[in-house]
């Protein structure tokens, strides 16, 4: 099933190459919920994600003859949608602040749930997330979310491989306090 996915994925893109509005509108459908999750995730505004969305298509869009397949569509288009939206907090003048090492305490496990309960902690959590001061929800959605390590957090952000690991503990411990304040942990 998946080498279907990925020849159809591989037509698309071959036929958008030559310039195909059809392919590229079917690409389009097929990844735009998804990348604008990705977008919202990181800049934590529909709006500004929607703008990012577009940009990130219009620039996959403009570059795919660049597109060597040497991965897949999904992850060339998920690294455009992610320095998009990061370009578009540092046109926001993030800053992100050196943070020295210091101690942190360990957040306690979860015990085990039923599927239900644990549905409803996702949402709560992700809601919380959007209380995070801009940084700590970068970083703890770039490593939770979205699978990159610390170093690659490191060179999306222009920060130390070690910044990102202490910004992402403090952004657990932040978000642990968040979540005990509304008596969710």
């Amino acid at each position: 099933m998946e080498s279907v996915f990925v020849d159809k994925h591989y037509a698309l893109v071959a036929e958008c190459k030559q310039g195909s509005k059809k392919a590229c509108f079917e690409l389009y459908r097929l990844y735009s919920k998804a990348m604008l999750n990705i977008a919202f995730r990181i800049v934590g505004s529909v709006d500004e994600a929607e703008d990012v969305l577009q940009e990130a298509f219009l620039d996959a869009f403009n570059r795919i003859k660049d597109f060597r397949q040497e991965t897949t569509f999904g992850l060339w288009l998920k690294q455009i949608v992610v320095h998009r939206s990061i370009n578009l907090l540092r046109k926001r003048r993030l800053e992100m602040v050196e943070i020295e090492d210091g101690h942190l305490d360990n957040i306690p496990e979860e015990e085990e749930e039923d599927d239900e309960e644990i549905q409803y902690k996702v949402v709560q959590v992700k809601e919380a997330m959007k209380e995070l001061p801009e940084g700590y929800r970068v970083v703890l959605s770039l490593y939770l979310l979205e699978g990159y390590d610390h170093e690659e957090i490191g060179q999306i952000l222009n920060i130390s491989e070690n910044t990102s690991r202490t910004q992402f503990l403090r952004a657990k411990r932040k978000l642990n306090e968040i979540l005990i304040k509304k008596g969710i942990s």
